[in-house]
């Protein structure tokens, strides 16, 4: 039975695959494809960005090696960024609790 953090890695795999898989190269998202991901698998954090053009930045920011797509690389750079900012706010959450007692 895989571990908790085994099963996380494993759902991270298979929510890239599945938007991947929709058009052209399964390897990789196009923006299309990323847009629909973040749409529905990080609708918060997009709902929070004031800019309107936010996906357009985060694709030219992940795509590292400049090929108009994101492989899982380069995806991994987006969760490891959003992980440690959720990091950060749950820290700071753990203060003010803290402060409260």
């Amino acid at each position: 039975m895989p571990s908790e953090l085994e099963s996380c890695m494993e759902s991270l795999i298979k929510v890239f695959h599945r938007y991947a898989s929709k058009e052209g190269n399964s390897n990789s998202l196009s923006r299309r494809e990323l847009k629909e991901l973040m749409e529905n698998e990080l609708n918060t954090f997009l709902k929070s960005q004031k800019d309107p053009a936010a996906v357009d930045s985060i694709m030219k920011n992940l795509d590292t090696n400049g090929d108009g797509e994101v492989n899982f690389e380069e995806f991994v750079s987006l969760v490891v960024g959003l992980s440690i900012a959720c990091e950060q706010c749950y820290q700071l959450h753990m203060k003010k609790q803290q402060a409260m007692k």
